[in-house]
C-alpha cells in the first residue's frame, strides 16, 4: 500500500475529493473520467483506478474495520465499471475495422460479459481473478467498414467479430503494464473449458447445457450474471434482451424436482479439490494452511450452501441467490438448515474472507495461503483485533500471542465448517460386517437380484425381494442402480429389526420393510427419491416407521413421493398447520418465480400442489403418531384447503388478466368480487384425507360496472369474465400435473345443480335460497346450507352470504312436512348403501353417522327461528349439546349422541388409514353397540315413529 501511496499521491488526492468513503460505481466512473481528462489513456486510467480503490479498501478494512460486504461490493463494482468501459472500447475498435454485427433482421447483436464465481455473487476479493464467459445473442454478420474506395470491406461473422472483441477486452483488463493490471481474467468456466471457443452464441450455450453440461458446472453457473455492458444489466435499456440468457441458465442449474442425485457429483468434485490441495501441500507444510481450499475452508462453506440450493432450488425459488451470506439466511428461513448453524457458518465465512483479504493485502496476489512469517501473522491478528486476547495463549500478550490467537480462532472455525460439511456429504455407508438376519447388512456390496443378497435377508423379506427383483423393470436397471436398491433394502431391514431408540417401543418389524419394498416399485425410474434415501438415513428410518403405522401412508407416498423430504425436517412432529406461515411461504415463492421469470401457470400449479401435499403429509405423520385428534386433523385439513383455494383464486385471476381471451376481457383492470362457498365436509370443517370439495362460486354483481345499454353482444361483461374465471379456477384445482393432483371438485350444489351456470350472482343466489320467484331451492339444498360457509375470495361477500344463510335457516317451516322430506332423503341414502346381514356400516347403517347429521340438520331447519344459537356452523357435536341445552333433547341425550358421533368418526378415520372396511360385524360390532344405541335414541326422539 505504501508503494501505491508514493507513486499515485496526486491521484489519491483527486480520488479523495471525489469520494472519501467506500468507493461506489459513480465515484469509480468519475475517477476514470478525471484521469482520462488529465491525459491518461483508458488502459492506464483503468489500472490506476484499480490501484487507488485497492489502497482505499485496505485502509478502510484494516484501520477502520469496514464490514466485509462493503469491501466485496466495492471490488465488484470496480470490475463492472472497468469491464463496461473496456467492452465499449473493444467493440468500437473492431467496428472501425468490420462494422457493427447485425442479425438476420438487421438488429444489432449484443455481447454479454457473464461474471461467474465471486464476481457473479458480488463477493469479489481484493486481489481476485475474475471468472468470465462471453456469450453473444445470435449469429449474424458485420456490416463492413468503409474501405476508402467508396465501398465496404472487412465483413466477418458475428462469431469472429466477438472473438476479437473478447481478445481485446481481456488484454485491456488482464495485461500487466507499468501501472499493473486491472483484473486477472480466467475463461476456464466457458463451455468445454480451455479447449472451447472464447465466445459462444446463446444457442451454442443452450445446446452445450443439454448435451454436454456436467453436474459441477451447475454450481458454477448458479452464481452467473451479466456484468457488462451496463445496458444489459437490471434497469438497463437492453436488460429485457439479456433475460434470454437467464431463461437458458436457470433450467440447467435448477431441476424441477428434488435433485438429490447431485450429492455424488459434488462429492467427487470436492474429493478432487482436496486431493489437489493435499498434493500441493505434500512436502511443503506452509501450503497446508489454505483458508480457501483446505479442510474447513471457504470453499466448503460455499459448497454447503450451493448444494442445498441446487437440490431444492428447482421447487423453492425463494432460496435462489448468488450471495453466500444471503443464501444462508434464506436456507435458514426455509428451515433447510438450523438457524444457529446458518449463523455460525456465516460468521465463519466472514472471518475466513477477512483473513483471505489480509493475506492478499500483503502481496497483492491471488493467494489463500497463510504466511509463515510470525510478523505477518501478528499483523493479520492485530488487524482482526486478536492481538490483545489472552484466552488461549497465556496469561498476557507478547510477540507470540497474536499468531497463536489467530491460529486458534482459525482452527476452531475450520473444525466447525468441516464437521458440518462432512455431515452433509456423508455417504451413509452401512456397517462393515454382519447380515440382515442379525440386524445388520454389511459385507461387500451385492446387487438386488443376487441370490447372495436374498440369502442375507429374513425369509419373508427375502421372498418379497426375489419377486421384486424378477420384474422386467428391475432387470433392465444398471448395475449401479441394482447395488443402490440392495443397499436401501438392506439398510431398511437393519433399521426395522434393530431395537428402537425410544424405550418401551418395539422394533418396526418386517411389515414396514415389506411395505417399503412395495413403495419402491413405482419409483424405480425416479432416481432423485432413491438418492435422497441413500443420502438421508434418518429420513429412511422415519419413512419405515410411517409405513409400519398405517397402510394409507404408503398409498399417499406412492402418489406424492416428493413429500418424503418433509421427513428430514426435525420440526415435523411439532405444532399444527400454521395458516399464516403457509400463506407467507407461498407468497414468497410466487415472488421468487416472478424474479426468475418463471411465474407461468405450470410453475404455479406445481407450487400449489407441492405445498398442499407437504402440509397434508405433515398432518398425516402427526395423525398416525397419535399427536393430534381426529377433530384436529379435520380442522387442519379444512384450514389448509381454505388458504390453498384463496391463493389459487388470486393467482388464477392474475393469469386470466394476462391472457383473458375474448370472454375474459372484462377482467383486465378489474379486481374480482368473487367468493368460494364451501359445503359438505369442507363447509363443516370435517375434511378428511382425499375428501372431495363441494363448492359453489358466487360473484357480487352490485359492485361491478353497470352494463352499457349501447354495448354490442361482443362487448366485455362481468358475467362472461367470471364464467371464464370459474372454469380456469376449476382447472387449476383439478388438473393433474407432473406434481400430481390438488383436489376433486364437485359443484353440483350450485343453484339448479349441473344444469345451472358454474358461477352465480349473489343476488340470484339469495333469491334462489330464499325462494323468491319460480326457481327456488329444494329442502335438501337447505339441509346442505346448514353446513355451508364462505371459505375464500372477496371478504365482503362472507358477511352477505352468512346473512342469507341465517335468513334461510331461521325461516318458519311446517315441521311435519320437513320431517317427512328429511326422513325420505335419509331412506334413499341408506338404500343406496345397503349393509349385509349382521353388518354395521359406520356411516350409513341405522345408528350410524348419517343419522346424527340428518337429525342435527332437521333441528336446525325446524327450530332455528326459536333458537338462533342453532344457526352457527360449529359442527354436529356442538350443535347436539346446544339442542340439549335449549331443551330440544332430553338431558344427557345430546352429550351421549355427540360422544357416539365422535367415536364413530374416529373408527371410520382409523379404518381408512389402515385401508380396512368401515363395516363392522361380530366383536367389532358389539364394541360399538353403546354408541349405536345412543344414535338410535337420538333418531327416535327427533323422528318419533320414523
Amino acid at each position: 500500500m505504501q508503494r501505491i501511496r508514493r507513486r499515485y499521491e496526486a491521484e489519491r488526492v483527486i480520488f479523495a475529493s471525489i469520494e472519501p468513503g467506500v468507493p461506489q460505481t459513480p465515484s469509480i466512473q468519475a475517477l476514470i473520467d478525471r484521469l482520462m481528462a488529465d491525459g491518461r489513456p483508458l488502459v492506464s486510467a483503468l489500472r490506476v483506478t484499480r490501484q487507488l480503490v485497492l489502497e482505499r479498501l485496505a485502509t478502510l478494512d484494516v484501520e477502520q474495520h469496514a464490514v466485509l460486504g462493503d469491501i466485496t461490493s466495492a471490488m465488484t463494482q470496480l470490475a463492472e465499471v472497468t469491464l463496461d468501459l473496456a467492452l465499449k472500447a473493444a467493440q468500437a475498435e473492431q467496428e472501425l475495422k468490420h462494422g457493427a454485427p447485425l442479425d438476420s433482421q438487421g438488429r444489432r447483436i449484443d455481447l454479454w460479459v457473464v461474471g461467474m464465481g465471486k464476481l457473479g455473487g458480488r463477493e469479489l476479493n481484493v486481489s481476485s481473478d475474475i471468472d468470465l464467459v462471453y456469450v453473444y445473442e445470435e449469429d449474424g454478420q458485420t456490416t463492413g467498414a468503409d474501405n476508402g474506395r467508396g465501398g465496404l470491406g472487412g465483413q466477418i461473422s458475428a462469431h469472429e467479430f466477438f472473438s476479437q472483441v473478447a481478445r481485446s477486452l481481456s488484454m485491456m483488463i488482464g495485461d500487466t503494464t507499468e501501472d499493473g493490471f486491472v483484473f486477472r481474467v480466467d475463461l476456464a468456466l466457458r463451455p468445454n473449458g480451455n479447449s472451447g471457443p472464447a465466445v459462444v452464441s446463446l444457442s451454442m450455450l443452450e445446446d452445450y447445457f443439454l448435451v454436454q453440461g456436467r453436474e459441477w458446472e451447475r454450481f458454477a453457473w448458479l452464481k452467473s450474471r451479466v456484468v457488462a455492458p451496463r445496458e444489459a444489466m437490471p434497469k438497463g435499456e437492453r436488460h429485457d434482451r439479456a433475460l434470454a440468457l437467464r431463461d437458458v441458465v436457470i433450467p440447467f442449474v435448477f431441476r424441477r424436482y428434488l435433485d438429490y442425485g447431485i450429492f455424488e457429483s459434488l462429492r467427487q468434485l470436492h474429493r478432487k479439490i482436496r486431493d489437489e490441495a493435499n498434493r500441493r501441500a505434500a512436502g511443503r507444510p506452509e501450503r497446508a494452511n489454505d483458508v480457501k481450499l483446505s479442510r474447513g475452508g471457504i470453499r466448503e462453506i460455499e459448497f454447503t450452501v450451493q448444494l442445498l440450493q441446487v437440490v431444492r432450488g428447482g421447487q423453492f425459488p425463494e432460496i435462489r441467490t448468488r450471495s453466500t451470506l444471503k443464501a444462508l439466511q434464506r436456507l435458514a428461513a426455509r428451515n433447510l438448515i438450523p438457524a444457529e448453524t446458518a449463523q455460525r457458518l456465516a460468521n465463519s465465512y466472514v472471518l475466513l474472507r477477512r483473513i483471505e483479504h489480509r493475506i492478499q493485502y500483503l502481496e497483492d496476489q491471488q493467494t489463500h495461503l497463510l504466511p509463515t512469517d510470525d510478523a505477518d501473522l501478528a499483523w493479520i491478528a492485530a488487524s482482526l483485533g486478536l492481538e490483545d486476547s489472552i484466552s488461549a495463549c497465556g496469561s498476557k500478550p507478547d510477540e507470540r500471542s497474536g499468531p497463536c490467537e489467530l491460529m486458534g480462532a482459525l482452527c476452531q472455525v475450520r473444525e466447525f465448517v468441516a464437521t458440518e460439511f462432512d455431515a452433509l456429504l456423508h455417504d451413509g455407508r452401512a456397517p462393515a460386517a454382519g447380515n440382515c438376519k442379525q440386524g445388520t447388512c454389511g459385507g461387500p456390496p451385492v446387487p438386488v437380484d443376487s441370490e447372495d443378497f436374498h440369502a442375507m435377508l429374513p425369509a419373508a423379506i427375502g421372498a418379497r425381494v426375489v419377486s421384486f427383483s424378477k420384474q422386467p423393470r428391475v432387470a433392465v436397471l444398471s448395475d449401479a442402480a441394482k447395488l443402490r436398491l440392495a443397499k436401501l433394502i438392506g439398510r431398511a431391514t437393519r433399521l426395522a429389526l434393530a431395537p428402537p431408540d425410544t424405550p418401551g417401543e418395539g422394533p418396526l418389524g418386517e411389515a414396514a420393510v415389506l411395505r417399503f419394498i412395495d413403495w419402491l416399485n413405482p419409483l424405480l425410474r425416479r432416481d432423485s427419491y432413491l438418492s435422497m434415501l441413500a443420502e438421508r438415513p434418518e429420513v429412511l428410518r422415519r419413512l419405515l416407521r410411517l409405513l409400519g403405522l398405517a397402510r394409507w401412508s404408503m398409498r399417499y407416498l406412492m402418489l406424492h413421493p416428493g413429500v418424503i423430504d418433509e421427513l428430514a425436517d426435525p420440526r415435523l412432529m411439532e405444532g399444527r398447520f400454521d395458516r399464516q406461515a403457509y400463506l407467507k411461504d407461498l407468497t414468497e415463492r410466487h415472488r421468487a418465480w416472478g424474479r426468475a421469470g418463471q411465474a407461468d401457470e405450470e410453475s404455479l400449479l406445481d407450487t400449489l400442489r407441492r405445498a398442499h401435499h407437504a402440509e397434508v403429509f405433515r398432518t398425516l405423520v402427526r395423525d398416525v403418531e397419535g399427536l393430534v385428534t381426529v377433530e384436529q386433523v379435520a380442522d387442519d385439513l379444512s384450514a389448509l384447503a381454505d388458504v390453498t383455494l384463496d391463493m389459487a383464486l388470486r393467482w388464477a385471476w392474475a393469469h386470466l388478466q394476462q391472457r383473458p381471451g375474448k370472454q375474459g376481457a372484462w377482467a383486465v383492470g378489474h379486481q374480482p368480487h368473487f367468493a368460494v362457498i364451501a359445503y359438505g365436509k369442507l363447509g363443516g370443517k370435517e375434511l378428511g384425507y382425499g375428501s372431495d370439495l363441494d363448492l359453489v362460486f358466487l360473484y357480487d354483481d352490485s359492485l361491478d360496472d353497470a352494463p352499457d345499454p349501447d354495448a354490442g353482444p361482443d362487448s366485455p361483461s362481468p358475467i362472461d369474465a367470471y364464467l371464464a374465471f370459474a372454469r380456469k379456477l376449476v382447472s387449476w384445482l383439478t388438473l393433474r400435473t407432473s406434481a400430481g393432483e390438488l383436489f376433486d371438485i364437485d359443484t353440483a350444489l350450485r343453484p339448479n345443480g349441473n344444469s345451472g351456470l358454474l358461477v352465480t350472482s349473489f343476488h340470484s343466489f339469495d333469491d334462489y335460497q330464499r325462494q323468491r320467484g319460480s326457481n327456488t331451492a329444494w329442502t335438501w339444498e337447505h339441509q346442505a346450507l346448514t353446513r355451508a360457509r364462505w371459505c375464500a375470495g372477496e371478504p365482503a361477500l362472507a358477511e352477505r352470504f352468512e346473512d342469507t344463510r341465517r335468513g334461510v335457516l331461521s325461516t318458519r317451516r311446517d315441521s311435519a312436512a320437513l320431517r317427512g322430506e328429511v326422513v325420505s332423503m335419509r331412506d334413499r341414502l341408506r338404500e343406496a348403501h345397503p349393509a349385509g346381514a349382521g353388518e354395521f356400516d359406520l356411516k350409513h347403517s341405522r345408528g350410524g353417522m348419517i343419522d346424527v347429521e340428518f337429525a342435527v340438520q332437521y333441528l336446525v331447519l325446524a327450530r332455528s327461528h326459536e333458537h338462533p344459537c342453532l344457526m352457527d356452523n360449529v359442527g354436529n357435536i356442538a350443535l347436539l349439546q346446544r339442542a340439549e341445552d335449549v331443551g330440544l333433547l332430553p338431558e344427557g341425550l345430546g352429550a351421549r349422541a355427540g360422544q357416539a358421533y365422535r367415536a364413530l368418526r374416529r373408527l371410520q378415520h382409523r379404518a381408512r388409514l389402515d385401508e380396512v372396511p368401515t363395516r363392522l360385524s361380530g366383536e367389532a360390532l358389539q364394541a360399538v353397540d353403546t354408541h349405536r344405541q345412543a344414535v338410535m335414541a337420538l333418531w327416535a326422539h327427533v323422528f318419533p315413529g320414523l
